[in-house]
């Protein structure tokens, strides 16, 4: 779950990337193709991974994770900001909490509108979730390389394609309103 402090954090870090240009105020329509573009075929490429008989489950989640990076850019793109050359994995995280987190709330409210009465309350803990996975699969990938068995890699690296998969059906609902 993301904090409220966790949030005052994304919030001050992302006025703090503003104006050091990390980020900036930019819409570019061929950027935000590209990240499309190259977040599907990271996502298809990890699928072909995890079905591989060489069993590069490192990769997997490398190129989950990317499958999310990308499609996290082309959200922002489509929302009129483009992350600069550094530290940018992290300007996208925190430009997720700050600028995303909050419309995924909005669609998924519109989409449990009429079939769940505590609608609100569960779109706030799925945007959270669905945010999350990005930073979890941030530190995994940063982590994957080193001390684990094959076993636990195949199922890590599982747990990121699933993982993937959802972020990018959720952040392609943003991209097509």
């Amino acid at each position: 779950m993301i904090s409220e402090e966790r949030r005052k954090k994304a919030r001050k870090n992302f006025a703090q990337y503003l104006q050091d240009g990390l980020i900036r105020k930019e819409r570019n329509d061929t950027a935000k193709a590209m990240y499309l573009k190259n977040a599907e075929l990271s996502l298809n490429l990890a699928e072909e991974c995890m079905n591989s008989p060489l069993k590069p489950y490192m990769w997997v989640v490398v190129i989950s994770y990317y499958a999310m990076f990308y499609i996290a850019n082309a959200v922002l793109h489509e929302l009129g900001y483009k992350t600069g050359d550094k530290v940018v994995h992290k300007v996208t995280n925190e430009a997720l909490i700050v600028l995303v987190m909050e419309k995924i709330k909005k669609g998924l409210l519109e989409e449990y509108e009429n079939a769940q009465e505590d609608a609100l309350e569960i779109a706030s803990i799925k945007s959270e979730e669905i945010i999350s996975l990005y930073s979890l699969e941030l530190e995994k990938r940063s982590n994957f390389q080193y001390n684990m068995t094959e076993s636990i890699q195949e199922q890590k690296a599982k747990t990121s394609l699933i993982r993937a998969r959802q972020f990018l059906f959720e952040m392609k609902k943003l991209l097509l309103k």
